[in-house]
């Protein structure tokens, strides 16, 4: 069965450069990380109708993703972002967004048939910035397809990639971010956007504990060099240590990491498992400059 993403992919600029079409944004790498491992994936968003955006569903398509919800908008064009890399491998951003196409996703002519295909799907995922960029109504949509699929016993991952510029306050980002986690059955949190958005010096293991309590089966909170705390509705959170790694740019990391995670879920591995294989492709990622290796 198939597993829908939704989210904003962008046009890709990196500071190290780099020729050819880049892009990226977290939902769309993790959906080609997926795709990669040969994984039944389609990728819900918004782009242009120019024809970088004819590009850009090209290059997803050539991935294996399914293109087909893939909405073109008639006026707006896909966001952009720009990373840049420091010696040791910590990236900044530059984001120019405000008109981009994924924000008008849920308004466009198509989005009801890839709710409808969702609903049934094996798996549902979407993140904070998925919330964050699509307007009032179709956070309203997202989250009741979730809260529905949640009820039927199906499963819903969730990842709080909190980013403050893209919301107007920390209230209104709390609020959005508690709903989606109980609405979630798999958690997929970061220690730092975490301790972020709630303004807590919380560590791994109290933030697990605070995400399980929204009645979600399992919950990995993914901890950089140090790990990953796995908490499941059974079993209480403990920290399964990383391998170290090479870090040349740790664009993308969290992304790969959920990919390996729930590919592995996918593939019917058990939750330790699921968290090695998460961590493998996170120190994959690491080792080459931006979030997708391309080419």
């Amino acid at each position: 069965m198939k597993t829908f993403i939704f989210g904003e992919a962008m046009l890709e600029y990196h500071s190290h450069g780099g020729a050819g079409l880049r892009y990226g944004g977290d939902t769309l790498n993790t959906a080609i990380h997926l795709a990669r491992a040969g994984l039944d994936v389609a990728y819900v968003t918004a782009i242009g109708s120019d024809p970088i955006s004819d590009a850009l569903v090209a290059a997803w398509a050539a991935e294996g993703i399914d293109t087909r919800h893939v909405l073109r908008h008639p006026q707006r064009n896909p966001g952009i972002y720009a990373i840049h890399v420091d010696a040791h491998g910590e990236r900044s951003f530059l984001y120019w967004r405000d008109r981009s196409a994924a924000r008008k996703m849920f308004e466009l002519p198509g989005i009801d048939a890839a709710l409808a295909e969702a609903a049934p799907a094996k798996l549902v995922y979407f993140s904070h910035i998925s919330l964050a960029v699509i307007s009032p109504e179709g956070r309203e949509q997202l989250l009741g397809l979730s809260e529905k699929r949640k009820a039927d016993g199906r499963a819903v991952a969730y990842d709080s990639n909190y980013r403050p510029a893209l919301w107007p306050d920390q209230h209104a980002a709390r609020a959005l971010s508690e709903r989606a986690m109980a609405a979630a059955t798999i958690g997929l949190p970061t220690n730092s956007d975490e301790r972020e958005l709630w303004q807590t010096s919380e560590d791994e293991l109290e933030i697990a504990r605070r995400w399980l309590a929204f009645g979600q089966d399992m919950v990995a909170v993914k901890a950089a060099e140090r790990g990953c705390v796995l908490g499941t509705a059974d079993e209480a959170p403990r920290l399964i240590l990383a391998q170290p790694a090479e870090v040349i740019d740790s664009s993308g990391a969290g992304d790969a990491f959920n990919a390996g995670f729930l590919g592995g879920w996918l593939g019917g591995q058990p939750w330790v498992d699921c968290v090695e294989a998460g961590q493998a492709l996170a120190r994959k990622t690491l080792s080459h400059q931006g979030a997708i290796k391309l080419g």
